[in-house]
């Protein structure tokens, strides 16, 4: 392991954003899993039609803190209010910079009282790992990194499955042998499944009813076949790593948020806390949006909509830099629904001679850790779009973006840009090309209206 740390290679490169735009890092991988069980288009149609079997179990950590100062660590450090927090619960949790700007979400569950486990992309888990390590904090903590991050690449603590779809239930009960027991949105129940112990969280990712399930990973594969096999009459797929990514485009969810650590002086402890070989220092940035201002890349709250979350009844690390802005005025996220004649149009230069545009990959176009591609309109940028891709579902190019609110009506119509100025920077992913603009229309998010219908946990996506 080199001794160096973040802050040395950003002193190196002399500018964040040169040393991220050009990182040789391609889109996060989805392990332990085939890219396809079928096909792609059937396994996304399956989670509207039918239902779906997802094996979360490999590129996600897990980070576990427990202690007398577990509770009063994680409260100093997300916008989340711990008023409701209990046992048998979860929900995202958020921190933020000292100016207010996020680090990451992940989803933390309440295993007992003083005793969490927290569950997603690794910058906010080393966040919190870095205030435990140096704040004085009575904690202990266990790190399960994700199996890119790791030698024994599928030696994981835990498997992790969520089921969803409209037939999801039925398959539950199948599997069960009796009728699903009701448990609030986020809240979590003990079931048996082929004879073991199964911690069920109750949720959804494209407005369909599911569970996560998760337990000990050497009974991962009991639990799995069964599953499985109580699906097969009610058409149940197993979804593979293509797929897997592209159902944030009908969810809305913003899955790669840039951690908000390379800039701040009062950031600089924890860059210098972070090694050169890790997430952060690995981490890539890409697409036509291109600014020198690391800040630029940044999101808040608001942007992500996550604005509902901030509790300023409480202290957290960027609370007075989100006062300062919570009255707005701020950017909203939106779909945007790229127009089909521009979009053949980029992919029909692949078959021409002469200069091309960035190709486009199906189902996920993601050729980064961290998208930004940038939305003009009337001659100007009016926003970012953080992850595109197509839903066979809705026959549609789609994207996440954020937009200034002028822009953000519904039914505006705006332009995407594709592709990387100046030819594409020196990513192994970005061949030669020239940059397209595609027409778009701002459409409601999630996209899908089943989602926008069913949610009903009162979050961001009930909001929207």
């Amino acid at each position: 392991m080199s001794n160096k740390s973040l802050e040395d290679l950003i002193q190196a490169a002399g500018n964040p954003v040169d040393m991220l735009r050009n990182s040789q890092t391609g889109p996060n991988v989805y392990p332990g899993v085939p890219p396809e069980f079928t096909n792609w288009r059937d396994e996304q149609q399956a989670w509207q039609k039918t239902c779906v079997l997802f094996n979360l179990s490999f590129h996600m950590a897990d980070l576990e803190v427990e202690g007398p100062d577990a509770l009063k660590l994680l409260s100093h450090l997300g916008i989340n209010t711990f008023r409701n927090v209990s046992p048998e619960r979860a929900k995202q949790f958020v921190p933020c910079s000292h100016d207010g700007h996020v680090i990451g979400d992940v989803i933390l569950f309440n295993l007992a009282p003083n005793r969490f486990n927290l569950v997603g992309r690794v910058p906010a888990l080393n966040w919190i790992q870095y205030h435990a390590a140096t704040a004085g904090y009575d904690v202990k903590l266990a790190l399960d990194e994700r199996s890119a991050a790791r030698k024994d690449p599928f030696n994981r603590k835990s498997y992790r499955f969520q089921i969803q779809g409209p037939n999801a239930m039925k398959v539950m009960e199948k599997v069960l042998g009796t009728r699903p027991p009701e448990v609030k949105f986020f809240h979590v129940r003990s079931l048996t499944i082929a004879g073991k112990k199964v911690d069920a969280l109750r949720h959804g990712m494209a407005g369909q009813p599911g569970f996560e399930l998760y337990g000990p990973c050497a009974e991962g594969e009991a639990v799995r076949q069964a599953i499985v096999t109580a699906g097969e009459e009610f058409g149940l797929r197993q979804v593979g790593g293509r797929a897997y990514s592209s159902n944030t485009l009908e969810s809305g969810w913003i899955p790669s948020p840039l951690p908000a650590v390379y800039s701040g002086d009062r950031m600089k402890p924890y860059r210098q806390w972070l090694t050169a070989d890790g997430y952060e220092a690995r981490a890539s940035i890409g697409g036509s949006f291109a600014s020198k201002r690391i800040e630029d890349y940044y999101l808040t709250p608001w942007d992500m909509g996550y604005g509902s979350f901030v509790d300023f009844e409480h202290d957290f690390i960027g609370r007075e830099a989100l006062q300062k802005v919570a009255k707005g005025p701020h950017r909203k996220k939106v779909t945007l629904a790229l127009e089909e004649a521009d979009v053949l149009r980029a992919i029909g230069s692949q078959l021409e001679k002469g200069e091309r545009a960035k190709f486009i990959e199906f189902p996920s176009a993601v050729y980064s850790m961290h998208p930004y591609d940038k939305v003009v309109a009337d001659g100007k940028t009016v926003g970012i779009s953080t992850w595109v891709g197509y839903s066979s579902n809705e026959r549609r190019m789609l994207t996440i973006a954020v937009l200034d609110a002028d822009y953000a009506e519904l039914g505006t119509e705006v332009t995407f840009v594709w592709g990387e100025e100046g030819g594409g920077t020196s990513k192994p992913t970005v061949e030669r090309h020239k940059q397209m603009e595609i027409r778009a229309i701002v459409s409601p998010v999630p996209y899908a209206e089943t989602a926008r219908k069913s949610y009903t946990d009162g979050g961001w996506r009930k909001q929207a």
